[in-house]
């Protein structure tokens, strides 16, 4: 088995590099492919070939940017040596392995992410004809998460063709740093106070929505409840930071590492990160893992990875009095919440994630 991942995605960041070593310990050869219009200063693993093929501005036009990256991809490797392509998005690296496929004919496996469903599919709605062919093309498509499955295809899909594809998806989630899980945390026992200590770890922006978080506190205060609320991560918007700078209740905590994250984790008690939209968020287990219940977005990324009511709640992102009620709901069940977050942060393990994509590759190359 030979598995070419097409991943722009993968250049900013190395999230992915702990499903790719993975993958080499299990013994699946891979490569690696990155287009990118800009220099990359990391590790991405000796299998990854960062290529600099098209420019910044090409990809407010998106035939002219891919076909310049096809026709790298097609220089690079030889293709008909792989046996599947797996394609790290929809529209811009699934079109590539499409394409692929109907030159060499070499199947894939394509994911969906946030940004295919609420940029492409959402807006340029003069692309949604190709990223649904690229979805009937494709042996296999994954989704992070059944609500994020059933909203692209209840939304986007023609009717005709919802169950031919639906019989193609997986939902398969995604993997936090063995880290997490090598330290995992004691589950916690609520006190039998009004005292709550609330969380967020993540870049600091419009769309993690901490105004709402900020309100909703507000408003667990008018009732009677000492809050504090400790914000963790790196600032992007100016303007959201200087409302968090206003608050007397809110702990500022610039970026750090996972060794003095996992302390702020275990001296908290809820996480909340009410995001407008989300993929996946990978900070939601990592705050499960060390025994905290955590309050996520109804229809985003996360919602469907567990029943409601099970690690916590989901929220109506825009609906400050929602959010403080479902806080108190986890008050009310903490010990249960943060026993069953404990014990599900497990879920996250990238050693299963990797054999279930080892059994999708298998079962693709053997038809």
């Amino acid at each position: 088995m030979n598995v070419l991942h097409v991943n722009s995605y993968y250049a900013q960041g190395t999230f992915y590099k702990h499903l790719y070593d993975q993958q080499i310990q299990t013994g699946i050869a891979i490569d690696v492919y990155v287009p990118t219009p800009i220099s990359v200063n990391r590790d991405l693993g000796y299998y990854t070939t960062i290529s600099i093929n098209h420019k910044k501005y090409d990809r407010y036009l998106f035939h002219l940017k891919h076909t310049k990256i096809y026709r790298d991809i097609k220089k690079t490797y030889q293709l008909e040596d792989y046996s599947v392509v797996h394609a790290h998005s929809l529209f811009s690296n699934g079109y590539i392995a499409m394409r692929i496929k109907k030159d060499f004919g070499i199947p894939y496996i394509v994911a969906v992410r946030d940004t295919d469903a609420n940029v492409f599919f959402k807006r340029m709605v003069w692309l949604r004809k190709l990223g649904i062919n690229i979805l009937q093309e494709a042996s296999q498509i994954i989704f992070l998460s059944t609500t994020y499955r059933d909203a692209v295809v209840e939304k986007y899909l023609p009717e005709q063709l919802q169950d031919q594809i639906l019989a193609k998806c997986a939902v398969i989630p995604n993997g936090i740093d063995e880290f997490w899980l090598d330290n995992l945390g004691d589950p916690k026992i609520s006190q039998d106070n009004n005292r709550l200590s609330l969380l967020f770890v993540g870049m600091v922006n419009k769309r993690k929505n901490i105004p709402a978080t900020i309100k909703a506190i507000k408003h667990l205060i008018l009732q009677g409840y000492e809050v504090t609320f400790t914000v963790v991560g790196k600032v992007n918007e100016k303007s959201i930071f200087e409302q968090i700078e206003k608050e007397d209740f809110i702990r500022y905590i610039s970026h750090c590492s996972k060794e003095k994250l996992i302390e702020i984790y275990r001296n908290n008690d809820i996480f909340v990160m009410p995001s407008i939209t989300e993929t996946f968020g990978l900070v939601y287990p990592e705050a499960m893992s060390q025994g905290l219940p955590v309050i996520y977005t109804k229809g985003q990324g996360f919602d469907g990875q567990f029943a409601d009511g099970e690690v916590g709640f989901a929220v109506n992102c825009f609906d400050v009095e929602d959010i403080a009620d479902k806080i108190i709901k986890i008050k009310n069940h903490y010990n249960d919440l943060s026993q069953n977050a404990v014990t599900n942060a497990r879920k996250f393990c990238w050693t299963d994630i990797c054999d279930e994509y080892k059994k999708i590759y298998e079962a693709i190359e053997q038809k």
